[in-house]
């Protein structure tokens, strides 16, 4: 605790530098909230007297407050679930490119590209025959599952 009380402002403005340089090597976006903390108490620091216990709890609750900020109302999560495309892609009609033996692979296309690609790998339960016009009802992994339309 004797080092903690010999902790001047300059020293919280500098670890919180080395912690937001530190963000930039390792970018897991948490060390930067942190090296805000660091800055926030040298500054408070700089124009108050704080105890050593108040200085490291205002570190604490200023680096997990502006987490929490960040994390919770301006972070936009950019993540994309598999199958989230359903409602674009379930109920577009397309042509069997060749003929589909029931629980086969075979190929649609489609004459607008759906998600990057006129062409898609496709299963169905039935047997539909090359030229015939088909229905998406499902994603199933990589492959669209179709009905005849």
């Amino acid at each position: 605790m004797e080092i903690l009380s010999q902790l001047q402002w300059w020293h919280w403005l500098v670890g919180g530098i080395i912690l937001i340089v530190a963000e930039l090597a390792i970018p897991t976006f948490y060390l930067i909230w942190f090296g805000l903390g660091g800055l926030l108490v040298g500054l408070s620091l700089a124009l108050f007297d704080l105890s050593p216990t108040a200085q490291i709890l205002l570190w604490i609750v200023a680096s997990l407050a502006f987490t929490f900020i960040w994390f919770r109302f301006f972070r936009h999560d950019t993540r994309t679930l598999s199958g989230s495309a359903d409602g674009e892609v379930v109920g577009e009609i397309g042509l069997a490119v060749a003929a589909i033996a029931p629980f086969a692979k075979g190929r649609v296309r489609f004459q607008r590209p759906l998600l990057g690609s006129e062409e898609w790998t496709c299963l169905a339960d039935e047997p539909i025959a090359a030229g015939d016009r088909v229905r998406v009802v499902a994603i199933e992994g990589n492959y669209l599952k179709v009905v005849k339309n």
